[in-house]
């Protein structure tokens, strides 16, 4: 191809690239805010602490805590392909630890994670204990 040939952005065109990229920044940070204020709720409702919610691979930690997991399905979590099944069972724990169904854990917590998150965080959902446990302790009625 000749190089006079070749197309050239008008202003225009910055334009629309800078505004397009705009919104979909503004847009990112509202769901991203979003997550982290229902996910922070969530963990301090659990009793444990909001601020981890906002700390990489140490909220993973608390979820696991949260659902009654041991503490090295943490690294399950970090293997792709692994942690998709991992997050599912870890999600129907954790909407059994709140009271609720298998089903509002794989669609409300696992599809749908800000919606599901802050159902139980803004909700009328107790924490009743680790739902993983379940068997092994005495005051969880499950």
């Amino acid at each position: 191809m000749d190089p006079s040939q070749q197309p050239t952005l008008t202003e225009a065109d910055t334009a629309a690239l800078l505004g397009t990229l705009a919104f979909v920044g503004i847009i990112s940070l509202v769901i991203v805010v979003a997550a982290i204020v229902v996910m922070w709720k969530t963990f301090a409702k659990a009793g444990q602490p909001g601020w981890a919610a906002i700390v990489p691979i140490y909220n993973l930690y608390v979820m696991t805590q949260i659902g009654g997991r041991p503490a090295w399905w943490t690294v399950l979590l970090l293997i792709p392909g692994v942690n998709v099944v991992v997050l599912a069972i870890l999600s129907i724990d954790i909407a059994k630890s709140f009271g609720k169904d298998a089903v509002f854990g794989i669609v409300g917590l696992w599809l749908f994670s800000i919606v599901g998150y802050a159902i139980l965080g803004f909700g009328n959902a107790q924490y009743r204990g680790p739902a993983a446990l379940a068997g092994q302790q005495a005051a969880y009625t499950g």
